[in-house]
C-alpha cells in the first residue's frame, strides 16, 4: 500500500490556505506522517521484487538500496535511526528507525549522545585533503570545548615550567624552604598533567566523533564520559608509550656501549645496524598503534582488542593504491605534525643544535665527545618567543587527534564513492 498522490495534493494545497491556523495544521501534517510512517512499514513492490530504500544523510540521498545493505550500515555504525529514511515508491521522509526489520526498540537510542557508543554516520570517501580541511573546520567548530581539554593538561605543565624558571638553579643556592616548595610544586603539577593526559585523549576522540555527525555535547558532560574512560585509556597508555620509550632507549644505549668500547669500522657499522633496527621497530609499532585511542574511547574496547583492531584496520585496504591506505595518510597527518612542531621549536634549539654539531665535527676522543654531548648546560632566562611558540603548539595539539578520529572513520568506510 501506498501514499494516495491526491491525498498529499490536498493536504499541500490546504497548508497553503490555512496559513492562519497552525494548530490545524500540525494536526494534518501529524495524519500525513502517520499514513507515510504505515506506508513505510506495509508497502512492496510488485510480486518477486525486493523491497528497496533511499536514506538521506546530512542532505545527501544514498541508494536506493535493499534491506540487506542497511544492515550492513547499521552494523557498521554510518546508519543510525535518526537518519531520514524512505522506499523508492513513497515521497515523504521518514526516520530510519522506522524501516521494518532494521532497528528494534532496543536499537533506538534514548539517553544522551555524549553516553552512548559515538559512530559516524553513513558519509561519502573522503580524499586526504578533505581530511585535513573537515579537520579545520571541526576544530574551529568546537574551539572553545577542544581549548577546555587543553588547559587540563597545559594549565600545570606551564606551572611546572613557570616554577622551574624560579628557581635559577647554581652551584651556590642553598637548599632552603622556598627552593624545596617549589621543586615540590613543580613535579606535582607534571604529575597533574600526566594523570590529565588521558581525559584529553578521551575527551578529543569523544567530542569529534559529535561534531563530525552534527551532534552537540556540553562540556560537563564531556569531561564526565572522558573521565569514566581514565582506566582503560591510561593503561593503554602505559603500554603504547611505553613501548615507544623502551625501543627508543635500548637502541640507543647500545649505541652508546659500542661508542665506549673505542673507534672501530665495525663498531660503527654495528651502532649503524642498531639504529637501523630502531627505526623498523619504532615504524611497525606506529603502524600498530595507530588507531588504539579510537578503538578503546569510540568502540569501548579493552586493551588487548583495541591494540589488535588497531593493527587490522591500520594495515587493511592492500588492494587501494598506497596513498589511499591508512596506513600512509596516517603516515602523512604525523609527518605534518612533526613538521609543525620541528618549525616551531627549531629557533628555541638552534643553539643546542649548534653545540652538538661542533662537538660531533671537533671531538676526537669518543668518551669525551659523549661526556660533552651529556655535560648540562647552563640554564637560561625565560624566552618569551620560544615560550608563545610552545604555547601556540600545545593549543593546536587537538587538530592531530581530530585528524586521526576523521581518518578512523573514513578508514571504515567499505563501500565505493
Amino acid at each position: 500500500m501506498t501514499v494516495d498522490e491526491q491525498q498529499l495534493h490536498t493536504i499541500t494545497v490546504t497548508e497553503a490556505r490555512n496559513v492562519a491556523q497552525p494548530f490545524q495544521l500540525y494536526l494534518e501534517r501529524q495524519k500525513l506522517y502517520a499514513h507515510a510512517t504505515f506506508a513505510c512499514r506495509n508497502s512492496r513492490l510488485s510480486d518477486g521484487m525486493t523491497e528497496e530504500w533511499i536514506v538521506r544523510v546530512q542532505g545527501k540521498e544514498y541508494g536506493p538500496v535493499d534491506i540487506e545493505t542497511l544492515r550492513e550500515w547499521k552494523m557498521e555504525g554510518r546508519l543510525l535511526p535518526a537518519n531520514e529514511a524512505r522506499p523508492i515508491d513513497v515521497g515523504l521522509w521518514t526516520t530510519a528507525a522506522e524501516i521494518p526489520g532494521l532497528f528494534e526498540s532496543a536499537d533506538v537510542p534514548v539517553a544522551p549522545v555524549a553516553s552512548r557508543l559515538v559512530k559516524m554516520p553513513l558519509q561519502p570517501r573522503r580524499s586526504f585533503g578533505e581530511i585535513l580541511i573537515e579537520t579545520f573546520r571541526i576544530y574551529r567548530k568546537g574551539f572553545l570545548r577542544f581549548l577546555g581539554l587543553t588547559l587540563l593538561i597545559a594549565v600545570p605543565s606551564l606551572c611546572a615550567q613557570l616554577t622551574s624558571f624560579t628557581l635559577s638553579p647554581s652551584p651556590n643556592m642553598e637548599m632552603d624552604f622556598r627552593t624545596l616548595a617549589a621543586a615540590g610544586f613543580s613535579f606535582c603539577m607534571m604529575l597533574l598533567s600526566l594523570a590529565a593526559w588521558p581525559i584529553f585523549i578521551a575527551g578529543i576522540q569523544i567530542l569529534t566523533a559529535d561534531l563530525a555527525a552534527g551532534h552537540s555535547v556540553k562540556m560537563f558532560s564531556l569531561l564526565q564520559n572522558a573521565l569514566k574512560l581514565w582506566p582503560r585509556v591510561a593503561v593503554l597508555c602505559i603500554l603504547v608509550y611505553g613501548a615507544y620509550f623502551f625501543w627508543t632507549v635500548l637502541p640507543v644505549g647500545v649505541i652508546l656501549m659500542i661508542a665506549l668500547a673505542g673507534p672501530s669500522v665495525l663498531f660503527f657499522f654495528l651502532a649503524l645496524l642498531v639504529l637501523a633496527f630502531q627505526v623498523w621497530i619504532v615504524g611497525r609499532l606506529f603502524i600498530n598503534f595507530l588507531f588504539w585511542q579510537q578503538f578503546a574511547v569510540l568502540e569501548r574496547s579493552d586493551a588487548g582488542n583495541a591494540l589488535h583492531q588497531s593493527k587490522e584496520l591500520a594495515r587493511s585496504r592492500r588492494n587501494f593504491p598506497w596513498f589511499r591506505r591508512p596506513m600512509w595518510r596516517g603516515v602523512f597527518i604525523a609527518s605534518i605534525w612533526f613538521a609543525f612542531v620541528f618549525a616551531i621549536n627549531i629557533g628555541s634549539e638552534w643553539h643546542s643544535i649548534q653545540h652538538y654539531l661542533h662537538e660531533l665535527t671537533t671531538s676526537q676522543d669518543p668518551k669525551a665527545l659523549i661526556q660533552a654531548l651529556t655535560t648540562t648546560s647552563k640554564p637560561q632566562a625565560l624566552n618569551l618567543v620560544g615560550f608563545s611558540l610552545g604555547l601556540a603548539q600545545t593549543l593546536l595539539r587537538p587538530l592531530l587527534g581530530i585528524a586521526f578520529v576523521l581518518l578512523y572513520f573514513e578508514s571504515k568506510i567499505d563501500i565505493e564513492p
